[in-house]
């Protein structure tokens, strides 16, 4: 019932798992079910024979859970740094902070909130904000949604950071 392009396409994406298998049921094998099984071990016996001609034994991506949890905690312990005063990570070692004392508008996860005439109290509080709603979003599984947080926090306490540099408050 399917053409043999997109039983191919279909096949292919199971490919991509690890443990990845297609089952097909009909009641005979029709000429699309043949071409597509015929590609596929065409397809497959020209990738074996390359892995072995480089040495490539294909292993799964094995990041864990805990990995990306680990890095929104540590960026959790940023924020807390930097609500202190200035203490993160660039006045430790000893570095200026980047960026510009003016601040940009920062758009994103909290909806284009307009960033450039906030007091510094009210920033830090902002990041404080977000890096819960981040944490929060890391303990549901919604890692999209984590990371966009994360990135937006970034950009904000680079302002701060800038704000901190320019003795501003």
């Amino acid at each position: 019932m399917r053409s043999s392009r997109s039983l191919i396409q279909t096949i292919g994406r199971a490919a991509r798992n690890v443990s990845g298998e297609v089952h097909m049921y009909a009641d005979k094998i029709t000429d699309s079910m043949k071409e597509a099984i015929d590609e596929t071990e065409r397809r497959r016996a020209k990738q074996i024979a390359y892995n072995q001609a480089n040495g490539i034994d294909p292993q799964p991506l094995r990041k864990k859970i805990a990995d990306i949890l680990d890095q929104v905690y540590r960026e959790a312990d940023d924020t807390e740094a930097v609500e202190i005063g200035g203490s993160g990570r660039n006045a430790s070692r000893g570095r200026r902070a980047q960026g510009a004392p003016g601040r940009a508008v920062s758009a994103g996860v909290f909806e284009g909130r307009d960033t450039s005439n906030m007091p510094r109290a009210e920033l830090a509080d902002l990041i404080k904000d977000l890096t819960e709603q981040m944490m929060a979003a890391a303990r549901d599984l919604q890692f999209e949604l984590a990371a966009r947080f994360r990135d937006e926090i970034a950009d904000l306490k680079k302002e701060l950071r800038g704000m901190d540099a320019a003795g501003l408050k």
